[in-house]
């Protein structure tokens, strides 16, 4: 069975790659599936939210949700 997600991704992660996209996604995903099938570096990312509300890698996102990934922010 799937489940149809929206991605969106934020600052330069989305260089070559998209803003948002709607994706199909077999149930039982994860997060960090979903992140590795993006080809985004784990210890690049800062925040993981479903439906603005934070995440984890190991969650696994249900029919309609919304996941954003953002990178990590450096600063000085």
């Amino acid at each position: 069975m799937s489940i149809q997600i929206t991605v969106k991704l934020f600052a330069y992660f989305r260089d070559n790659r998209f803003k948002i996209e709607q994706r199909e996604q077999r149930e039982g995903t994860t997060v960090g599936d979903i992140v590795d099938s993006l080809g985004i570096d784990r210890e690049e990312v800062g925040v993981l939210m479903i439906n603005s509300r934070h995440t984890e890698f190991d969650v696994q996102p249900i029919d309609n949700d919304v996941l954003a990934i953002f990178p990590v922010i450096g600063g000085g």
